[in-house]
């Protein structure tokens, strides 16, 4: 469109004044569906993209400790230390043994409560179910805490897990096969979890089959978690319909009695150090 020019009292021309561009008309308040609508896209744009799941790249994660096992007396009781230095620390968790303290005066003696007896340093930076046995890493101080957090939000961390599960299970067509069920807590039969495909968060197991006992109608399995929810592994393997022997959540009427303890146990972890950024391996045998 062309720009007229007035011209002024010395002969000049002078573009004339601008005139300011209305605001905008509010736009009413959606309500109702539309609402709704508006709040699931704005959500969804929001979402994160999720990671690729990829299978691990080898079965076993290292071979051997670095340091010889040792057990350490504190005043509620003895813990196995599997590995010490200036910033890491990682024990060997009993089956039945409260990773960190619970709701009620029966529920304070734990691991971290042991550690921190002789470790007053010790922090927390995850946790394993209470009938889970094996390795539990805890950071000392606060920056050494912060920069383990970092890699297991960064998926730096890998663990690996074994477990004795009923029914004898067919290997999958790879070294690995994933389980990718989303898993969400049962709120009506809490601390249950289940697998729901309209609530739950994306969950994703992966798992090698280790060995078949069709006497005995078991089989034993490699674990490797991708994603980390609450009863991840024991959720996944009941939905398969081969529950862990011993399971006392979700081990039904027959895996549950087999066994006396959860057969599920924590074998191995590797992680960059805090300091050096090396990676860090840590073993504790299956004791099953």
């Amino acid at each position: 469109m062309p720009t007229f020019h007035v011209r002024a009292a010395d002969g000049s021309l002078q573009a004339p004044a601008r005139q300011p561009t209305p605001a905008p008309e509010p736009r009413p308040a959606l309500t109702g569906r539309a609402a709704r609508r508006e709040r699931a896209a704005q959500a969804a744009a929001a979402r994160p993209v999720p990671p690729v799941v990829v299978a691990p790249s080898t079965l076993y994660l290292g071979q051997g400790n670095t340091q010889a096992a040792r057990v350490l007396n504190t005043p509620a009781g003895p813990i196995t230390c599997l590995y010490e230095d200036a910033s890491v620390l990682a024990f060997d968790k009993p089956a039945g043994m409260h990773s960190v303290p619970g709701k009620g005066e029966d529920k304070q003696d734990c691991l971290s409560a042991r550690v921190q007896a002789l470790f007053p340093e010790a922090r927390v930076v995850h946790r394993l179910d209470l009938d889970t046995s094996g390795i539990i890493v805890m950071a000392r101080g606060a920056e050494a805490q912060r920069r383990i957090n970092r890699s297991f939000e960064q998926r730096e961390v890998d663990k690996r897990y074994v477990a004795v599960v009923q029914g004898c299970l067919k290997p999958p067509a790879a070294d690995w096969g994933l389980i990718d069920l989303p898993i969400a807590l049962d709120w009506v039969n809490r601390p249950l979890h289940i697998v729901d495909a309209a609530t739950g968060r994306p969950s994703q197991t992966h798992w090698h089959l280790l060995a078949v006992d069709e006497a005995a109608n078991t089989s034993r399995v490699l674990l490797e978690p991708f994603t980390g929810r609450s009863h991840q592994l024991r959720v996944h393997l009941q939905a398969l319909g081969h529950p862990m022997l011993g399971d006392r959540l979700y081990g039904g009427p027959i895996a549950t009695p087999r066994a006396s303890r959860l057969l599920l146990h924590a074998t191995q972890i590797r992680l960059p150090h805090p300091d050096s950024g090396a990676p860090l391996f840590i073993e504790s045998p299956v004791p099953f």
